[in-house]
């Protein structure tokens, strides 16, 4: 008898497209939260794998801080249009607008944790059950404390200690009113892994993660992008590198890398040389050693 054998990204994919079928079995209005990133990009295109010929039956939403790469925003709306599924935006500036939160100021100001509030009323308002993300456990020591099915609260918060077991890929999504879950299909996923996928699939990504020409200045230790909402500090010069982005977030906070990779091959090899995570270059986890995981107790991503 022949037997049948999965490479390691057969595997990973076959995994993630169960999650996903276990999210559309077990809950009433998910969505998929969609940043434009290349994890939130793979997750979208394994959702077309999992309920292929038929559409998506998730909507993308995305939280708009106002201060997004100009190439995020065009690479989201062509995805959109190509996909035909419902986009549903929250805008910050409209939660600043409305007073729900207050803008930070100054030179290291970040509109990366006035998302939670955004995400949060983006939710309760279109009656979520389950938010499905692109997080990996790799990306972050917060993050490697999630479940496939993160439960939250009826306040939108996650407890990492009172998390439900996942015994032989058995989830449970049962919550009460005004709970919700996020679920997180590529959370075994490395960055490697992320792209020899998307070089193995052919997925389309933001030009973002490919080397160019671009005007930056020095700061936490990479190179943050000029544009209209950076305060130059004195002694700080705006130069051009050829750089690309490892992770795409806010433009305010988001470093990239001098790199002469200009092709998914050449990026997989660079990436295999790494010594850094890829959020290594995010300014808003530098404040303090549990950044990431304090914004996730209140709702963040």
């Amino acid at each position: 008898m022949s037997k049948y054998y999965l490479n390691y990204l057969d595997e990973l994919e076959s995994e993630a497209i169960f999650v996903l079928r276990e999210v559309w079995a077990q809950f009433q209005n998910p969505v998929i939260l969609f940043s434009g990133g290349k994890d939130s990009i793979v997750v979208t295109h394994l959702a077309r794998k999992a309920f292929y010929p038929s559409k998506i039956p998730f909507a993308l939403m995305h939280v708009d801080t106002g201060h997004n790469f100009p190439e995020t925003i065009k690479f989201r709306d062509d995805l959109i249009d190509s996909l035909g599924v419902q986009l549903i935006v929250g805008s910050v500036q409209e939660s600043i607008d409305q007073g729900r939160v207050a803008e930070e100021k100054g030179k290291n100001a970040t509109r990366n944790a006035l998302q939670i509030t955004t995400l949060l009323d983006a939710i309760e308002s279109n009656r979520v059950d389950c938010a499905i993300g692109g997080g990996r456990r790799d990306e972050e020591k917060a993050r490697a404390k999630e479940r496939f099915f993160s439960h939250r609260d009826d306040f939108g918060q996650w407890d990492p200690k009172n998390q439900r077991p996942e015994l032989w890929n058995l989830f449970n999504g049962q919550q009460f009113e005004g709970e919700h879950f996020r679920v997180f299909p590529i959370s075994n996923w490395t960055e490697m892994d992320v792209w020899n996928y998307i070089k193995r699939e052919n997925i389309q990504i933001p030009s973002l993660y490919f080397a160019h020409e671009r005007e930056v200045v020095w700061r936490s230790n990479s190179w943050i992008p000029n544009s209209e909402f950076l305060k130059l500090d004195e002694g700080e010069e705006v130069v051009t590198k050829k750089i690309r982005f490892r992770t795409l977030g806010d433009i305010t906070i988001t470093g990239g890398i001098e790199s002469d990779a200009d092709t998914v091959e050449k990026i997989a090899q660079e990436v295999s040389a790494m010594r850094q995570t890829e959020r290594g270059n995010r300014s808003d986890d530098k404040r303090s050693e549990t950044a990431m995981e304090d914004r996730k107790k209140q709702g963040y991503f």
